[in-house]
């Protein structure tokens, strides 16, 4: 179990308050599916996410970039409990979505 300063916990959430989900979040999905193309295998249900256009311009993409940011969000403000914060999440991409872990390090 990670045990956070207070320093750590005040600059994780100074950093993270700048964060807006909106924006970022389909910016970061996207380019993870553009720098890391191996990682479309896990969102066949995207329809055309094989050029950099199709990827930028998929509202499906963006939406699940939001998804991930609110749950990161999720875990900034459970800094304590991070493995509670995410278990049944990762029960989710384990065993239902077959989302390798090492994928996740």
């Amino acid at each position: 179990m990670v045990k956070w300063t207070d320093k750590e916990r005040s600059t994780v959430r100074a950093v993270w308050e700048k964060i807006d989900i909106d924006e970022i979040g389909p910016q970061a999905l996207a380019r993870v599916l553009i720098v890391y193309p191996w990682t479309e295998r896990y969102f066949g249900t995207f329809g055309d996410i094989f050029t950099s256009t199709a990827v930028l311009n998929n509202a499906k993409v963006a939406a699940h970039g939001k998804v991930v940011l609110k749950a990161l969000d999720k875990g900034v403000k459970n800094m304590d409990n991070i493995r509670g914060t995410y278990a049944d999440l990762s029960r989710l991409h384990c065993e239902k979505l077959s989302v390798d872990p090492d994928t996740f390090k």
